[in-house]
């Protein structure tokens, strides 16, 4: 935990509709009243650390704070507005706060990644993503919790606790950027970052409510993120935008996509098409995909896909139906490849020391999964028992791991089917999840459901997840937008046109601090 936790008890200067305004707004339209000096970075700081004040009680999203460094920021940014000669030469996102996932670093501010074993790690220098950020006049406010390691799509460790989604406490916010996720949902964070290995954006996204993209492969630098680097861990795991709106999500991405010649990526965003921004789809073809191998796809979740194909439609694209033997070669059944491409992350680069996922964990200390058992039935427990179970997993599929690769679709062949299928001007409608968000725990009995995401990050593909509505639990539901290698800037567009059908994000309401 930062130690820069003074006077975090805050109170907004704005009044009450004023502030419910300001955490309504998009990012990119906060730092345009910034800008123009119709909007003080202070107040707007203000009311969203008093925002962050009355719903952290309930959610629990947040490891560490820096409140006075940021107001410090935005105090600078205020006296930047004033002495600005040519406002255009301000930077980008100048006193617009933000939040960053535990996996990320942001030097001075705690870095545990969730782990007990990095309780007492403190980051030296920011992530690449976070400096430009900053650099772009951002104001960090807070850092979000995350599953241990990341492997899991529970947002909980013991190290932390629990965090709970803002639309229903007794339900997951996803993971593993679920604090990230619940922070923008509930009107805390007007932006954030998170990454994404198997869905970790996605899927929050998806059960929050908010808008999250997972870039094309190698477009995002992975500098400064907790976990192995290189190889093919570099190319699946994606650093990406957690936001408000399919904008706000777009302008991130220009702001931290390409090469910071520390990592391996080599992509650049391409430059944004006029078409595209306007909302013209007519060259554009929409494959919507409701079912996915043997994962339970909820009416709820197939109708919105179904939904949004019509609203891109409205738009002048058209609209095809994979025929059966396409779809049993790309979606009928890759569990198997996404393990696979798991465990090929685990493997070294040329020379170096194998890591096991128990050994990015424990640290320096052997993780024993019998004696950590015994101390959780004590409540002394140092990891969750999803997490000793996938270490457990990971030991005894370790003899098979050869078998499970010859016995996988190669991901090579379905990334080549998926990007023949779309062409440069396809996209595809897909669940982000199998359901909307469930209740906590449950999602141990259907751990292969994360497939629905998986599948376009073993293959590298970009994909945006937008909000499209609520089922009649009043649970946000989202449908996840994919396009071929980068094709980011068109995934975003055909998502912009279902936020303008469906309404995109709305704030969820204060919720009441759990039992």
């Amino acid at each position: 935990m930062s130690s820069d936790t003074s006077g975090s008890r805050t109170t907004a200067p704005a009044g009450a509709a004023a502030a419910d305004d300001l955490l309504a707004l998009p990012a990119v339209r906060l730092a345009e009243l910034v800008r123009t000096r119709a909007l003080s970075p202070v107040e707007l700081l203000e009311v969203h650390l008093a925002r962050l004040e009355a719903v952290e009680p309930a959610i629990n999203a947040v490891v560490a704070r820096r409140v006075e460094a940021a107001r410090a920021e935005a105090r600078a940014a205020e006296a930047a507005v004033r002495g600005a000669r040519d406002r255009r030469e301000l930077p980008p996102l100048l006193g617009v706060p933000c939040t960053i996932k535990d996996f990320l670093a942001v030097a001075g501010l705690s870095w545990t990644a969730g782990l007990f074993s990095r309780r007492h790690v403190l980051a030296e220098r920011d992530a690449t993503v976070v400096a430009r950020l900053r650099a772009a006049g951002a104001i960090v406010v807070a850092k979000s919790n995350v599953p241990e390691g990341g492997m899991w799509m529970e947002t909980s460790n013991p190290l932390h606790g629990r965090t709970r989604n803002p639309w229903d406490l007794a339900r997951t916010p996803g993971g593993s950027s679920g604090g990230e996720a619940a922070l923008v949902a509930a009107g805390a964070s007007p932006l954030g970052i998170g990454s994404d290995i198997a869905g970790s954006v996605r899927i929050p996204a998806g059960m929050c409510g908010v808008v999250g993209h997972k870039p094309t492969s190698l477009l995002v630098p992975n500098t400064g993120h907790w976990g192995p680097a290189g190889g093919a861990a570099e190319a699946m795991l994606c650093t990406g935008p957690i936001t408000r709106t399919v904008a706000d999500a777009e302008r991130v991405l220009e702001l931290i996509a390409g090469p910071d010649g520390a990592s391996a990526v080599e992509r650049r965003l391409p430059p944004a098409e006029p078409a595209l921004a306007a909302g013209d789809l007519r060259d554009v073809t929409v494959y919507p995909v409701t079912r996915h191998g043997r994962v339970r796809i909820a009416p709820v979740m197939a109708a919105a896909v179904e939904r949004a194909a019509a609203a891109l439609a409205a738009r002048g694209a058209t609209v095809v139906e994979l025929d059966d033997a396409t779809w049993r070669r790309l979606f009928g059944g890759n569990v198997l490849a996404w393990l696979a491409a798991l465990a090929e992350t685990g493997r070294p680069e040329p020379g170096a020391a194998p890591t096991s996922f128990a050994a990015l964990l424990a640290g320096d200390e052997p993780l024993r999964v019998v004696p950590e058992l015994w101390r959780a039935a004590r409540g002394r427990a140092r990891y969750s028992l999803p997490t000793l179970g996938l270490v457990a997993l990971e030991r005894a599929l370790r003899p098979f791991e050869a078998v499970l690769a010859r016995g996988a679709p190669p991901v090579a062949s379905l990334q080549a089917g998926l990007e023949e299928v779309l062409g440069p001007r396809g996209v595809l409608l897909h669940p982000p999840y199998s359901r909307p968000a469930p209740r906590h725990v449950w999602p141990l009995l259907t751990p292969f459901d994360a497939v629905c995401t998986s599948l376009f990050s073993i293959t590298g593909l970009p994909a945006t997840v937008v909000p499209v509505g609520f089922d009649a639990q009043h649970l946000p539901v989202g449908v996840q937008v994919v396009g071929r290698r980068g094709a980011d800037r068109l995934t975003l567009a055909a998502a912009r046109a279902l936020e303008a059908a469906w309404g995109g994000w709305t704030p969820a309401p204060v919720p009441r601090p759990a039992g």
